[in-house]
């Protein structure tokens, strides 16, 4: 390096090339949600946006709230699946409006929930919900609707604690917000 030359670094940008963003959305839908390690962050709607910006993948996240425990955990989770898979220094931007909805769970992840034993939400975030009026949750397990609310919080903030009273297992149902 001689005298008065510039010292810049790219970080490894690139061009976009054909299948990155494919690439990209087949990683993403590998990374499993800490908390419930059943559903990917695109399952869950966490992933909102991806681009390619700057030379650069570019990743819109929002968290299911924003005072979520394991936001830090999911966006570390992604950009280290992301750099693995081959894309240099990604960026990741967290995006809190419009806040995240139940609604942006994929069919497949509503029922990946089920299965694990987590009730998915039973219906669209309206004015019923947020009226007060409960949803009619069935029991993951033995798919009964004679439930009962036990607790408005679960395993985690964004669960309320079910009973079925007909197996009479508890259950997580995953609230409507």
């Amino acid at each position: 390096m001689r005298p008065g030359e510039l010292i810049a670094s790219d970080q490894g940008a690139r061009a976009l090339q054909a299948g990155d963003l494919q690439a990209a959305w087949a990683t993403l839908n590998q990374i499993m949600d800490p908390e419930v390690p059943v559903v990917s962050v695109v399952d869950l709607g966490i992933v909102r946006d991806l681009d390619w910006r700057a030379g650069h993948l570019h990743v819109v996240v929002t968290p299911t709230y924003s005072g979520c425990p394991a936001t830090e955990v999911i966006e570390s989770d992604i950009r280290a699946a992301l750099e693995l898979a081959g894309f240099r220094a990604p960026h990741l931007q967290r995006k809190l409006t419009p806040a995240w909805s139940s609604d942006w769970i994929t069919a497949a992840g509503r029922e990946r929930l089920r299965a694990y034993g987590i009730a998915p939400p039973e219906f669209s975030t309206s004015k019923r919900s947020l009226l007060g009026q409960r949803p009619q949750v069935a029991c993951p397990q033995c798919g009964s609707e004679h439930t009962e609310r036990l607790s408005e919080f679960g395993s985690t903030a964004c669960k309320a604690l079910y009973r079925c009273r007909d197996c009479l297992e508890p259950f997580d149902y995953f609230k409507c917000i």
